[in-house]
């Protein structure tokens, strides 16, 4: 009996501080729902899973179309399909913490960028990869 009194008051500390415990693969992002399952992941389209699990500040369920139209600051994680499987919307605490996921991402190239060798990331377009001339 007092191994599970122990317990709960652990469980209950921990509810209190507001900050969830994240797996080490998620990532940060601003999710819109546009039209459920369709979202917008940092301005870029994306697909909830079946049975994706979207979960509010208070870790309670969220549903999909309740969050039709407006923006929210989430950690995510994909399944291996690529499609948006766990969200968790940030409480204020939470946010503050940093995270991958939610780099600036820029249209050009500074100068001094400009002579560092070019890598390929795997989502070069096949026609900009490089041609070798036939042997």
């Amino acid at each position: 009996m007092v191994l599970s009194a122990s317990a709960l008051s652990v469980n209950l500390a921990s509810a209190q501080t507001g900050v969830r415990q994240f797996p080490a693969a998620a990532q940060r992002g601003t999710l819109v729902v546009t039209a459920p399952p369709e979202v917008l992941i940092n301005g870029v389209a994306a697909r909830l899973s079946p049975g994706a699990r979207i979960k509010g500040v208070n870790n309670a369920l969220v549903m999909s179309a309740a969050l039709v139209g407006s923006s929210a600051l989430v950690n995510y994680r994909r399944d291996g399909q690529g499609l948006i499987h766990e969200v968790w919307i940030l409480s204020a605490e939470e946010a503050a913490e940093k995270r991958s996921g939610l780099e600036a991402v820029t249209n050009f190239i500074f100068g001094s960028d400009a002579d560092k060798p070019k890598t390929d990331d795997g989502k070069t377009p096949f026609n900009q990869l490089p041609h070798f001339p036939r042997q």
